[in-house]
C-alpha cells in the first residue's frame, strides 16, 4: 500500500488569456492558493511552457520548475497532440483546429507533426524527471462504435493494426526515456474501454510502457462498472484523474444524450463530489493496490463555475487521500513470534 500524491489539479480547463490564466508564474500562484501542491500541464499550450525547450533543455525544466514557487508538475500532457496521431476523415476539418497553422489541411504532416509533438512531450517529461505522460489514442474507429450499416468484416482489425502501428514507435521511445504513457480511457477515443485497451495491448505486444489514465466519470456515462476495472486493470493504471459525472436516464434520452447540449443531457460531468462516483471506494482501491501517483482533479462540470471547482475539488481530494496505517489495528494484541508455541497452538507437537 502506498500513499496517494496530491492534490493536484489539471491545467488544460483553467489555462486563458487573461491573469492570473495567462502565465506560468501566475497560474501555479493561483493553483497553490487553491490549496493545490501539483499541476498537470498541456504540453502544447505555449502561455505555460516552451515544449521544444523543454524536450532539449534540463537547465529550462529547472527554471520551469524554479518559477512555479513550489508547485510541482505532476505529469504533462500531450491530449490534444495524441489525438492527432490518428484522426478518421470525418473529423479532419474540426481537429484541424488542435494542429499548427503549417499543417492544417494535410492528414499526414498533421499526424507527423502530432507524433513529434507527443515524442517531445516524452523527452520533456524525462528532463522535468517525471515518470508518465497523459495523452488520447486518438481514433480511426470510432465513427463505426455502433454502425448502421453493419460493420464489414475485418474493418475494426484494420483500423487497430494502424493505431498499433503509429504508437508503437512512440512507446519504443518512451521506453528509452522511462516514461510511461497513460491513454485516458475516453469516449470519442479509439481506447474508450478496457475491450479495446485489451485489443490495442495485444497488437503493441503488451509494451510495458502503455497504460490507462483512469476517469471513472468517463465510466460512469458508459454504464461501465468503474470499480471492477481497477480490479482488472491494476497493474495498468499509471493515472488519476479526480472527475465526477452523472447518469440520469429518462423516457427521452440515455447514453447517446438526444445531441443535447451537457446541462440537459442525462449524463454529464460534474465536479468533484457533486455526481455519483464513489470517491470513497475508488481511492480505497487504488490506496489497497499500491497506485503510486497522484489524485489530479480535472475541473469539468455542466453546472458549477470553474473556479469554485478548483478550490473545492483541493478540499475534496485531500479529504479522501488515505494516509497508510504503518501497523494493523490488532497490533496491541500481538504475542509475539514463537515457532514452537505457534506449533503447539496447532497441535503439531502433542
Amino acid at each position: 500500500m502506498k500513499t496517494m500524491k496530491g492534490p493536484g489539479l489539471f491545467l488544460a480547463q483553467f489555462a486563458g488569456n487573461t491573469a492570473p490564466f495567462n502565465t506560468w508564474a501566475g497560474i501555479t500562484r493561483w493553483a497553490a492558493e487553491c490549496g493545490y501542491l501539483g499541476v498537470q500541464v498541456p504540453s502544447g499550450d505555449a502561455r505555460l511552457m516552451d515544449l521544444g525547450l523543454a524536450a532539449s533543455s534540463r537547465s529550462y525544466c529547472e527554471d520551469l520548475l524554479a518559477q512555479a514557487g513550489g508547485i510541482v508538475i505532476t505529469e504533462l500532457s500531450s491530449h490534444t497532440q495524441g489525438q492527432l496521431v490518428a484522426v478518421h476523415p470525418a473529423y479532419d476539418e474540426a481537429f484541424d483546429a488542435f494542429a499548427a497553422p503549417q499543417v492544417r489541411g494535410n492528414p499526414a504532416a498533421r499526424a507527423e507533426w502530432a507524433v513529434d509533438q507527443v515524442k517531445k512531450t516524452i523527452s520533456a517529461s524525462a528532463n522535468l524527471g517525471l515518470k508518465a505522460m497523459a495523452t488520447f489514442s486518438g481514433s480511426l474507429a470510432w465513427p463505426y462504435v455502433y454502425p448502421w450499416p453493419q460493420r464489414p468484416p475485418g474493418l475494426i482489425e484494420a483500423a487497430f493494426d494502424e493505431l498499433a502501428r503509429r504508437w508503437h514507435p512512440i512507446l519504443d521511445h518512451a521506453e528509452s526515456c522511462g516514461i510511461d504513457v497513460c491513454f485516458e480511457i475516453h469516449p470519442g477515443e479509439d481506447l474508450h474501454d478496457g475491450a479495446t485497451f485489451e485489443m490495442f495491448l495485444d497488437r503493441v505486444n503488451h509494451h510495458p510502457r502503455a497504460k490507462m489514465l483512469y476517469d471513472p466519470s468517463h465510466y460512469v456515462l458508459q454504464g461501465l462498472d468503474y470499480l471492477a476495472n481497477l480490479d482488472i486493470y491494476a497493474d495498468r493504471i499509471g493515472m488519476f484523474h479526480v472527475k465526477d459525472a452523472e447518469f440520469n436516464p429518462t423516457g427521452r434520452q440515455g447514453v447517446y444524450g438526444g445531441y443535447q447540449p451537457w446541462v440537459d443531457r442525462a449524463g454529464r460531468f460534474r465536479s468533484p463530489g457533486d455526481g455519483q462516483v464513489d470517491f470513497r471506494a475508488v481511492f480505497s482501491k487504488l490506496t489497497a493496490q499500491g497506485f503510486d501517483g497522484w489524485a489530479v482533479v480535472e475541473w469539468e462540470c455542466a453546472l458549477k463555475h470553474p473556479e469554485d471547482g478548483a478550490r473545492e475539488g483541493a478540499r475534496f481530494v485531500k479529504d479522501h487521500i488515505i494516509r497508510v496505517t504503518p501497523h494493523a489495528f490488532d497490533d496491541f494484541a500481538a504475542a509475539g513470534t514463537d515457532a514452537q508455541a505457534n506449533r503447539r497452538m496447532l497441535g503439531l507437537d502433542r
